[in-house]
């Protein structure tokens, strides 16, 4: 390529970033290559790629009784995107069959093998899987593999982008202890998003978000409790009671020691770190594996947690260290705007949630431009919570574009 070509393509790709720049306020990176006959080709990476915009909140289901009621329920409001979250399970699982040797009836075979453990210890919450089944009109052991989602792939959904934060009194303007998170997920989800007020006979009272056939775990309740989750890769996974349900079970506390006591439950496939909060001001980030855990309290008043182990006897188990560059880089920057704000309210901590430094592994996640399906991730819902207020605000999708909607649980 002669020095006039090259001039043009700096030219012209500079227009094109100026175009992207003004229009979404990112930059955006080109491929550029020549074909034969010569022939320039620029063409965007797709680093910036249009995101969907949800003018309206996300539904809220409101339930109420015995667990299996609740779980008909919501199973009954929600049918669609139940079996919307089935389907794109069994397209997971299909796209990787070459890493899983795994087919859909195997998924359903292995994702067996975990429920009995859960039914000894958690009889209630697969209460709730199984009436969500029966008012969704699907199939169990087809909901088992979405719960089970991350032990049945052995964790090859290397997902690392979620974020969890929490400030007490000593970081807020208003004296209110709060907590947020960026929940980043497989995109085909997205649509899938809702929220659960529930009313269980026998535990506290809670809001949290989910999104098609996964039990509600990112929440709080009416005891002041409130749990933000983020996967964590250690290497002594097992069969046993999936995440999802340990973590479900966290809602249902009424001390923190109790809430704490349910993460570490015996028997647990494997572990996340679980950002538990309490209108009190008391902050601790829970890192768990299968057979391993540690503390870390949120002495300093302002706490964060990404996708990597914190404490050095948890780093000594994490599978592939190497792996996890970006989670580190996104769990800095969330300690650093954190802590140079001590009066932080439910907008800078939006802000936060909306930031793009590091994009696309950002902490407002777009990385939606792997080849590969399972390695697709973004953030499709972001919310903090009041726990003194008892409100929570929810933006359904990536958190630049679509706006935060109000929650509270005296709806």
């Amino acid at each position: 390529m002669n020095w006039q070509k090259s001039q043009k393509v700096c030219q012209e790709l500079h227009r094109r970033d100026q175009s992207v720049q003004s229009a979404t306020g990112l930059n955006t990176f080109f491929l550029v290559y020549v074909r034969r006959p010569l022939e320039l080709i620029i063409e965007p990476m797709n680093l910036v790629k249009p995101v969907t915009k949800y003018p309206n909140p996300a539904p809220i289901v409101h339930v109420k009784g015995s667990h299996r009621e609740m779980g008909r329920q919501i199973g009954e409001q929600f049918r669609n995107l139940i079996q919307h979250s089935i389907d794109n399970a069994k397209a997971i699982v299909a796209s990787d069959y070459e890493n899983l040797q795994l087919d859909w009836e195997g998924a359903q075979i292995q994702a067996r093998k975990y429920m009995p453990f859960a039914q000894e210890r958690y009889p209630q919450y697969v209460d709730e899987l199984v009436g969500m089944a029966e008012g969704a009109n699907v199939n169990y052991s087809e909901l088992t593999v979405v719960n089970g989602l991350e032990g049945v792939t052995s964790d090859s959904l290397h997902l690392t982008k979620c974020t969890s934060l929490a400030v007490n009194q000593l970081y807020t303007a208003d004296g209110h202890v709060l907590a947020a998170h960026n929940e980043d997920w497989l995109p085909d989800d997205e649509p899938d998003i809702y929220v659960v007020h529930a009313k269980p006979d026998d535990e506290p009272e809670f809001i949290a978000m989910t999104y098609g056939g996964l039990l509600p775990n990112v929440g709080f309740n009416s005891e002041g409790l409130a749990q933000c989750c983020d996967s964590v890769y250690p290497s002594d996974s097992r069969i046993g009671i999936p995440r999802v349900i340990v973590s479900r079970a966290v809602l249902g506390a009424r001390t923190i020691g109790q809430a704490i006591r349910h993460t570490l439950v015996p028997l647990r496939a494997a572990g996340y770190n679980h950002l538990i909060a309490h209108e009190s001001g008391e902050m601790y980030n829970v890192e768990v594996s299968a057979r391993h855990f540690d503390l870390l309290y949120g002495e300093e008043g302002c706490l964060a947690h990404t996708n990597n182990y914190l404490s050095q006897r948890m780093e000594s188990i994490e599978a592939e260290p190497d792996e996890l560059v970006h989670t580190r880089v996104r769990y800095f920057r969330a300690m650093h705007l954190l802590k140079e704000n001590h009066k932080h309210t439910f907008k800078t901590l939006e802000a936060i949630l909306q930031d793009h430094v590091n994009y696309p592994d950002s902490i407002c996640n777009h990385s939606i431009f792997d080849e590969i399906p399972v390695d697709r991730e973004k953030t499709i819902v972001s919310l903090v919570m009041d726990l003194t207020a008892r409100k929570m605000v929810l933006a359904w999708g990536s958190p630049c574009t679509n706006s935060y909607h109000n929650y509270d649980m005296d709806l």
